[in-house]
């Protein structure tokens, strides 16, 4: 996507912009490019845009508000208002705690899923209600479409390295029927910082931020050991004979289909089968007892408010940025469903979601049980 028009030349258009385009719409800002430089395309398309911060955890390895302090000079560079909403006490509670309970359930959690829907587009739709917003709109990489009949639907960004459609199938209509995502058509992020350097945004030169935002960089497993210090007591690794092999350093240091750490002399290669919990211990084996036929899902939910029939096919992706593998689908009770892969699959992680795709649009997803 090549950009040329600068965010002066849109808004000198300001009086011939008709009625429809002059909407308002609540951007969260991040203090990141992608953030700035959506709340940068929608003011050029004329939309009332209004800012809006929300503090989750603060990074002790940076200043105490670097994401505010960013996100407000990206306010004021755009010379839009910001609203900075502290949602510290429900973040810990609702995802970071949630976090660890996962971790000392043996399961290896994404909280970037869960946060998504009840907690940040939660916020976003609260605050876009208070000040009259139709619309909310986020830095993500993914495509929102609303139809003029039938439900909205959420598809893969355009450029796929940065897509986040995976992270963000647990919203639904409610969400989906007030969000835009303007990076979603990109071909890549440099079209995306070129606009930034371009509008001369405060935040044209920040690097992109890769860890889970309330970890800044550190180990998730100092958390836990505050948080749940039981959970990375040392333990027997043992092999499916029930032989004793050696001492894992706590479960929380493992996922399955891991192989490197486990300290086992062996005469082939071991990777972790499964964590089990209640005994505290890892089963380990050879790399071709990781391959599953199916797997249960719960908590499975879908982006147009019902499933497409009571079994179907897909392409479904385990993880952030795996590749789609062909399943079958069949819905079991209690929000569960029995998912079965069209080939045998390693690296089926208790704790991670499973999203479904039919070509590049979101069906909905679940995630994967022990």
């Amino acid at each position: 996507m090549k950009e040329t028009h600068s965010l002066t030349d849109a808004r000198s258009d300001e009086a011939t912009r008709t009625d429809h385009i002059q909407t308002r719409v609540v951007v969260a800002l991040s203090g990141g490019v992608d953030s700035a430089v959506a709340a940068g395309l929608l003011l050029r398309e004329g939309f009332d845009v209004y800012g809006v911060t929300l503090r989750l955890w603060r990074d002790t390895a940076l200043p105490p508000d670097d994401v505010v302090d960013s996100a407000a000079a990206v306010a004021a560079a755009l010379h839009i208002p910001l609203h900075v909403i502290d949602l510290r006490d429900r973040f810990y509670k609702q995802v970071v705690v949630a976090f660890a309970d996962a971790y000392e359930r043996g399961e290896t959690p994404n909280p970037c899923v869960t946060c998504n829907p009840t907690l940040k587009f939660a916020a976003l739709l609260e605050e876009a209600d208070r000040v009259g917003a139709q619309w909310i709109a986020t830095g993500h990489y993914a495509i929102v479409r609303q139809p003029p009949e039938g439900p909205a639907t959420l598809s893969r960004a355009r450029c796929r390295a940065r897509d986040q459609s995976y992270a963000l199938y647990r919203l639904g209509q409610p969400v989906l029927t007030r969000l835009k995502l303007p990076l979603g058509e990109f071909a890549d992020k440099d079209a995306v910082r070129d606009l930034a350097h371009a509008w001369d945004l405060p935040v044209r030169t920040r690097a992109d931020s890769q860890d889970l935002c309330f970890m800044g960089g550190g180990d998730y497993r100092t958390l836990l050991q505050s948080l749940r210090p039981e959970a990375l007591q040392p333990g027997p690794i043992y092999d499916e004979a029930g032989q004793r092999l050696g001492e894992h350093r706590g479960l929380p240091f493992y996922t399955v289909g891991q192989r490197e750490g486990l300290r086992i002399a062996a005469n082939q290669p071991l990777y972790v089968l499964r964590l089990e919990p209640e005994r505290n211990t890892l089963v380990v084996g050879p790399k071709e007892r990781l391959l599953r036929e199916s797997c249960t899902l719960r908590d499975v939910i879908f982006t147009a408010g019902a499933a497409p029939s009571a079994t179907f096919d897909a392409a479904a992706q385990m993880r952030y940025h795996a590749p789609p593998v062909p399943v079958e689908v069949t819905l079991l009770d209690n929000g569960r469903a029995q998912v079965a892969f069209g080939a045998p699959q390693g690296g089926v992680t208790p704790g991670q979601s499973l999203v479904f795709y039919q070509a590049d649009v979101v069906l909905g997803g679940g995630f994967i049980e022990p």
